[in-house]
């Protein structure tokens, strides 16, 4: 029990922090009967997941994250009957485009069929790639997406695991034989924010391509901020208590509890945490390493996005980077701390979709490309370049923008430590044991006291599976 409770506390649990992660494990307390108070720095609940206005009045864009393909069949998301608060998830039929130079683009169609018949003579070896893994998802789901554990379906793990053995860069090379199903992978890959070469990435690649067939890659109509309205309108309902515009800077800012749950960085929980926690634990959590930041840019723009390839306008997600061996540079140069001239840019187009994004005729754009942790460099000229290479006179439509470097990204949501949108690197160690390697990774060594964000298992996504996990490591507890 934390030392700062008492036996007559009101709240079972409180939850520092309200991205998807926290209440996530808020949601998993309060649906068993645990009364929980949610504490929020910000106005509203949220963390990344936010949307509001940045540009123009009547644009509404999307703060933080915008496409959720982990938010629809995961096992905490399944559990929970958003549609009753309100969530509408739109889901385009092509998860990605990837255009290339030639005014072509290779599409990642949510129909596994289609997908593989548009990459032309990679059409069977994509079929083979991926159709093992699609016919297990279900399991693979349960193991991938879980602390470091025995598998609980070894057959179906190790399946997969043969299948992504090599970096994405290797596999790409030696699985297909057309450049547009290369750069196809690599695309899928860069969301890794790894190096291409890098030993994970294979698996984040393939595992990107499962969620864009099952079940897509949707966005949520009328912004990214109705998935953590809806979250936080169920969290209420069952007696629960948000207090927004609240920073916990200590333990004895808040009312008394039986457990907390920090949705925070590492650096943040050990801040608040620290005194009754043991030294070398401490040192492990300030030795945990962020991985690359981000550059984000939001447009105002007076008419759809020019693409070359028009079959561009079918996907809601957009990967800029051209080739693979571009993709490769571009990725390699910000995991040595260099910024890319070329950069990998991910483009979200949602008002294509959800036409109340934006005044009638008018739309919405965001995109970001990876940087160096910290870095300050200025990226709106290239990613703007990257777009207007694949869609001439994108630059004439342009009515405003808003731009975030790592630092604001950090002053926008503190758990973005240097613009780090993933919770941490994806190394192999911090994949494995993230924060530290432990049986029980979200448990603190300290009574009471949980870690629950996107720097535990499995990692940083908009699955919530963090929360539902560290909340039922307390609940097994007892």
């Amino acid at each position: 029990m934390p030392t700062h409770a008492r036996a007559s506390t009101r709240w079972d649990a409180a939850i520092v922090g309200s991205g998807p992660n926290g209440l996530a494990a808020a949601l998993t307390l309060a649906r068993a009967g645990r009364a929980v108070k949610v504490y929020e720095a910000a106005d509203t609940p949220g963390g990344a997941v936010r949307s509001g206005k940045a540009t123009l009045a009547g644009y509404v864009h999307d703060l933080g994250a915008a496409v959720f393909p982990m938010a629809v069949d995961t096992p905490f998301f399944r559990g929970v009957p958003l549609k009753e608060y309100g969530l509408e998830f739109i889901f385009p039929e092509a998860s990605v485009a990837h255009p290339l130079d030639d005014g072509t683009a290779a599409m990642l169609w949510r129909d596994p069929d289609r997908t593989a018949s548009d990459l032309g003579p990679d059409a069977g070896r994509y079929s083979t790639l991926m159709r093992p893994v699609l016919g297990r998802w279900n399991e693979l789901v349960d193991d991938l997406f879980a602390p470091l554990h025995l598998p609980r379906h070894p057959v179906s793990f190790l399946s997969f695991g043969l299948r992504v053995c090599l970096p994405a860069a290797v596999l790409a090379r030696a699985v297909f034989r057309t450049g547009r199903a290369r750069a196809l992978l690599a695309g899928l890959a860069a969301h890794s924010i790894l190096p291409l070469w890098h030993p994970m990435s294979a698996a984040f690649a393939v595992i990107m391509a499962a969620n864009g067939h099952l079940p897509g890659w949707p966005i949520v109509r009328g912004g990214a901020g109705g998935l953590s309205a809806a979250l936080a309108s169920c969290l209420r309902s069952l007696g629960a208590e948000i207090e927004t515009g609240r920073e916990i800077k200590d333990l004895q800012d808040m009312e008394p509890s039986r457990a907390v749950f920090f949705d925070t960085a590492p650096e943040h929980a050990l801040r608040m945490a620290g005194r009754r926690l043991p030294p070398s634990y401490g040192r492990r959590l300030q030795a945990f390493r962020h991985g690359p930041g981000a550059f984000k840019v939001d447009w105002a723009l007076s008419g759809p996005i020019p693409w070359k390839a028009s079959c561009c306008r079918e996907a809601a997600t957009v990967h800029l980077g051209g080739s693979l061996a571009e993709i490769e540079r571009s990725e390699g140069a910000v995991w040595r701390g260099e910024r890319p001239e070329k950069p990998f840019v991910l483009l979200v187009q949602p008002s294509l979709f959800d036409a109340s994004r934006a005044p009638a005729g008018r739309h919405t754009a965001w995109a970001y490309c990876h940087v160096p942790n910290g870095s300050a460099a200025d990226m709106t000229g290239p990613i703007e370049a990257q777009v207007e290479r694949f869609a001439p006179g994108f630059k004439d439509l342009i009515l405003a923008r808003s731009t975030m470097g790592p630092a604001d990204l950090e002053r926008f949501d503190m758990n973005c430590m240097g613009g780090d949108i993933a919770g941490g690197a994806n190394t192999i160690t911090q994949v494995f044991g993230r924060p530290v390697f432990s049986a029980n990774p979200y448990a603190m060594p300290a009574p009471g006291f949980y870690l629950c964000s996107a720097s535990t298992p499995p990692g940083g996504g908009v699955h919530g599976l963090c929360g539902y996990h560290a909340a039922r490591a307390f609940l097994e507890e007892g």
